[in-house]
C-alpha cells in the first residue's frame, strides 16, 4: 500500500470507537480513471484550471482513509486513527457526523457503474485487517447516511459480491440489510 498523505484530517472526538466502514465512490474528472487529479484533490494540490469541472469543486478540501483503484492498489492519505473529512453531514443509526467515528475508502469509478474484480478484492481484504484493529460493525455506502445528498457507490455496487468475499453476515451491510433510516 502507498502512502499519501492529505492535510485535511483532524484528531477525532476523545473516546470515539470507529465501527463504521464508509463506501464511496469517485473519479476525476468524472468518467476519467488512472489520473493523479484524485490524490491531488486530497492533498490540496488540485489545479483547478486543469479541467472544466474542476471549477465547479473550487476550493473543496476533502480525504479518505483510504483510495482503491480500478487495479485494486490500495492508496492510504489518512491515518485511522485520525478523522478523514469523507462524509459531510451524514447520519448513521442515529450518529451523527459519521467522519467522527467511520474509516472512509474511496472506490475509483462512478455512481451506478460496475467497479473491477481487483476491487471488491482489495476492498475484502482492507475490511479485514481493518477489523484486526478496529470494532468494524458496519459497512454502509455514502449513500446510506446521507440520503438524498449522496449516490455513492450507487446501484451497481455488488453489496452480495463484497459480503461473500468478507465472510461477515449480511447484517452488517447496509446494502443488503437495508439502511436504517437517516434520523432513526
Amino acid at each position: 500500500m502507498r502512502r499519501c498523505p492529505s492535510p485535511n484530517f483532524n484528531e477525532r472526538p476523545e473516546g470515539t470507537v470507529v465501527d463504521l466502514a464508509l463506501i464511496h465512490s469517485i473519479s476525476l474528472p468524472p468518467g476519467e480513471y488512472g489520473g493523479d487529479a484524485i490524490e491531488r484533490l486530497f492533498t490540496n494540490r488540485l489545479d483547478w484550471n486543469a479541467h472544466p469541472y474542476f471549477a465547479t469543486i473550487r476550493g473543496l478540501q476533502v480525504s479518505a482513509h483510504f483510495l482503491i483503484r480500478r487495479t485494486g492498489e490500495r492508496i492510504q492519505f489518512v491515518s485511522c486513527d485520525e478523522r478523514a473529512w469523507h462524509a459531510g453531514p451524514s447520519v448513521w443509526k442515529a450518529r451523527p457526523q459519521c467522519n467522527d467515528f467511520s474509516i472512509g475508502i474511496e472506490l475509483e469509478g462512478l455512481e451506478d457503474m460496475s467497479f473491477e474484480t481487483a476491487q471488491y478484492d482489495s476492498l475484502a481484504s482492507l475490511l479485514r485487517a481493518l477489523s484486526d484493529r478496529y470494532p468494524i460493525l458496519d459497512v454502509a455506502g455514502h449513500e446510506h447516511v446521507a440520503p438524498g445528498r449522496k449516490r455513492d457507490p450507487g446501484s451497481s455496487f455488488e453489496w452480495h459480491r463484497l459480503q461473500a468475499l468478507s465472510g461477515w453476515p449480511a447484517e452488517r451491510f447496509a446494502g443488503l440489510s437495508g439502511a436504517p433510516p437517516a434520523a432513526s
